[in-house]
């Protein structure tokens, strides 16, 4: 079977006979085509990004469609310390097949084709991380880095901060957009690229947060009832830390209107190797990646089951990240071990001084 084939068997019709948007990060455009109300719900999500100028790919969304009969699924592995089923994939002659295990949402990918159909209107943000799929697999193909990491610009500065999923990136770098002038440039997703800087680029993501971050941030405490609040302070800390309940944050919403920056310098890299149960104070030391695979190994990310390499190979089920490109990548980023205890406002002290200075 081909992606001719698949497509064969789809109704385009309904992201045809609709109304373009276009969006553009950095050296990167993407154009969506989209029926409604999922149009209207994207586009407002991505405003930041909207712009007029037609996108390197094209992007089907075709709500409520399937493929029958299904095609034999292989189970995507996942990375290491992570649990539960989420990807499946069939590998075509030219393309591949990814279907989400838990929404049934299921997406051609190719470098001519990009199509998502299924319960797209019920799983907005899994639409959301497919079209920012795109923006990632361009870069990668171009020779970016992709890391997993939250990050902050201001100036001629940007700091990114990594560590293992749930260990407060994404706290951390919503206490430095605090700081006048400051940026949001990813939560999550960091492209990095040797340079004179290094440079870094983020994609169109808002942060998705637990109740323990909105808790610990009173500019964000509106974004819970009363009564929420009251439920989730009475919980254990080490049950609130691990509360998985995510929300949304749209940056222009709670920070005020042009506070995302996609681009940036990347100056600085913060690895985030402290413990809740460590008594010790919050620490921030520069270390030599080379030295450190561990942390290393924090910000490394594989590219997932959508990427296609430029033989037109797609990323081999399990396969690891190579450590090498990250290691020139980084070359001329000051890299540091955040060691201690959990303390998000030596996080906002140390972090202002960083971008202040």
């Amino acid at each position: 079977m081909t992606a001719a084939g698949i497509l064969s068997l789809l109704d385009l019709s309904p992201a045809l006979a609709s109304d373009p948007f276009h969006l553009t990060v950095g050296p990167v455009g993407v154009t969506v085509l989209c029926p409604e109300p999922l149009r209207a719900a994207l586009v407002s999500y991505f405003t930041e990004a909207v712009t007029d100028v037609p996108g390197d790919i094209t992007v089907h969304l075709l709500p409520g469609q399937a493929l029958a009969p299904e095609p034999e699924w292989t189970e995507w592995r996942r990375e290491a310390g992570k649990a539960g089923r989420k990807d499946a994939v069939c590998d075509l002659e030219d393309a591949r097949l990814v279907r989400k295990v838990r929404s049934g949402v299921t997406f051609l990918q190719s470098p001519e084709y990009a199509v998502a159909f299924g319960p797209l209107v019920e799983n907005e943000s899994t639409v959301i991380n497919f079209i920012n799929t795109q923006i990632l697999n361009i870069c990668l193909r171009d020779g970016w880095q992709l890391a997993h990491a939250a990050a902050v610009t201001r100036g001629r500065r940007t700091l990114a901060v990594s560590g293992l999923s749930g260990g407060g990136k994404s706290t951390s770098v919503l206490r430095l957009m605090d700081i006048e002038g400051a940026g949001f440039l990813s939560n999550d997703r960091v492209l990095i690229r040797a340079g004179d800087p290094p440079r870094a680029l983020g994609i169109p993501k808002h942060p998705r947060i637990n109740p323990g971050t909105i808790l610990g941030n009173p500019r964000l405490r509106g974004m819970l009832t009363p009564a929420r609040i009251a439920e989730l302070e009475a919980m254990p800390p080490a049950d609130l830390w691990s509360l998985e309940d995510k929300h949304d944050l749209i940056i222009s919403q709670v920070y005020g209107p042009k506070r995302v920056r996609y681009e940036g310098p990347l100056t600085d890299f913060w690895v985030l190797n402290w413990s809740r149960d460590n008594d010790a104070a919050t620490q921030v030391t520069e270390v030599s990646l080379k030295d450190r695979p561990d942390l290393l190994g924090a910000i490394m990310k594989s590219p997932g089951p959508f990427y296609q390499h430029n033989d037109g190979s797609f990323e081999p089920n399990g396969n690891a990240p190579d450590p090498a490109p990250y290691l020139r990548a980084l070359k001329g980023v000051r890299v540091c071990e955040v060691s201690g205890g959990v303390d998000f406002d030596a996080i906002a002290r140390m972090g202002r001084q960083f971008l202040d200075g």
